[in-house]
């Protein structure tokens, strides 16, 4: 599994300069089971659109952080179906708007509702069920679910 985290990330760094010159909404739509660096995100430009996860770490090594990548990248399909975009800030002197806006201490995982709230701040690796679980439970969601079912009949 340590090896699928390596892949996606150096994947993140490989970017093509077409892929770089998107927005980042642009690139998720595109591929939303990618993951994205919380550098280059802006909390606030993902309001109404998506549930930002964010993975936050001292250091890529942690190893919560690389069980939590382990545990996100086995079952990315799952957290895409409910328009979560997974973001990981592992350097702690960047002062990313993530960091700054969560301030997280050493390991957080976030998860933010779409209409920014924070909805669930955990010092210790989930699985993706217990996080659609979560998500699941939001009244955005249930609403998202009940709108796809009278769509479908």
């Amino acid at each position: 599994m340590k090896l699928l985290t390596n892949i996606a990330l150096a994947v993140l760094i490989a970017l093509p300069a077409t892929a770089q010159e998107q927005t980042v909404l642009e690139r998720w739509e595109e591929d939303r089971t990618q993951v994205f660096d919380g550098a280059e995100i802006i909390l606030e430009d993902l309001q109404w659109v998506a549930r930002p996860l964010v993975i936050f770490a001292d250091t890529p090594n942690d190893p919560r952080f690389t069980q939590q990548m382990d545990l996100l990248l086995a079952d990315m399909d799952e957290l895409a179906e409910r328009d979560v975009i997974v973001i990981t800030d592992t350097d702690r002197a960047a002062m990313s708007d993530v960091r700054t806006t969560l301030r997280p201490r050493g390991y957080m995982m976030a998860l933010v509702g779409k209409d920014g709230r924070v909805a669930l701040r955990k010092p210790a690796p989930w699985s993706v069920r217990e996080l659609s679980r979560s998500i699941d439970k939001m009244p955005l969601r249930q609403q998202e679910i009940s709108d796809r079912r009278m769509v479908e009949q």
